[in-house]
């Protein structure tokens, strides 16, 4: 227990305030000053072995991530985080020193975006690191964006290149938190959502709640250089690995045909480069090329369970 009171401390003394912070990390729970905007809450958990490999990229990294993956599902809604809760469990062998480069790859993460840590819990095991990160955000005035109010002939945009993100872009990516914002002030975005499971299955989640279909222009997609140098050993193309490779972390969103010509012509949001890459219809989930429409599976990331 003295340990675990130790590293508390060694946390507290680290915890940078912030304004909406009223009680922070301390007492049984934090105390956050109330907003009159819609509440935003999402949580994430990551495994050593699973998101990443703790003996290849080290604590930090991996707090990192943590972080940024919950900051990407509060841009995903065009929202503004506000607050988070971490709970890790440790390993018991070398679990100080990986806590304590674990927390700082969290808070560098979370000061970048004005995220106040807010407290969380701590334990060991035998087995490996894991890391679950609640992070709390509010809707803009505009309110949240959600995956629900795609329609037959919108504009499918993305802000990036896809495809390759093993090869270090999972760990290093700064999510679209304040562009997501800005593009939702720029025009009426219908639907949104972040690729973290692959650009053909999180179009699909779209597709689901939003109850149509759409087609992706095969020669529109915006491909990432570590996808073209992933083609040459992994025996996949690299739009196959930009339809299907996941956690590039960028937006797809769904908007009126006019607003997407004018985002599209204008780029009027910095660090981004907006691109359509297809439509909605109807129904079904396409892929077109060379001039002809092929079904399209929603191929990507699938937790097994």
């Amino acid at each position: 227990m003295a340990g675990e009171f130790s590293f508390i401390a060694w946390l507290r003394n680290r915890t940078v305030g912030q304004a909406n912070m009223l009680v922070g990390p301390g007492d049984d729970a934090a105390v956050l000053a109330p907003s009159s905007r819609r509440q935003l809450v999402t949580v994430d958990m990551l495994m050593d072995g699973t998101d990443f490999h703790l003996h290849e990229v080290g604590a930090k990294a991996a707090g990192r991530k943590a972080m940024a993956v919950n900051l990407s599902d509060i841009a995903a809604m065009a929202g503004i985080p506000r607050a988070a809760v971490v709970s890790v469990a440790l390993p018991r062998s070398n679990g100080r020193a990986i806590g304590e480069e674990l927390y700082i790859g969290l808070q560098e993460m979370a000061a970048e975006f004005g995220v106040a840590m807010a407290g969380g819990d701590t334990n060991s095991w035998d087995g490996p690191l894991v890391i679950s990160v609640t992070l709390l955000g509010e809707a803009t005035s505009r309110g949240p964006v959600l995956r629900c109010g795609a329609r037959p002939g919108d504009w499918l945009l993305v802000t990036g290149p896809l495809g390759g993100s093993i090869r270090g872009r999972h760990l290093t990516f700064t999510p679209r938190v304040r562009e997501a914002v800005q593009l939702h002030e720029a025009a009426d975005l219908h639907a949104l959502i972040d690729i973290s499971d692959g650009l053909a299955a999180d179009l699909n989640h779209i597709l689901e709640e939003s109850r149509c279909g759409a087609f992706i222009q095969a020669d529109e997609v915006p491909i990432s250089p570590d996808a073209v140098e992933l083609s040459r050993t992994s025996g996949k193309t690299p739009l196959q690995h930009a339809l299907g490779d996941g956690e590039d972390f960028e937006l797809i969103a769904a908007v009126d045909p006019a607003d997407g010509e004018r985002l599209v012509r204008e780029q009027p949001v910095p660090g981004i480069a907006l691109t359509k890459i297809g439509e909605c219809v109807e129904a079904g989930l396409w892929l077109e090329e060379n001039g002809e429409r092929r079904e399209l599976p929603p191929t990507g990331w699938v937790h097994a369970l």
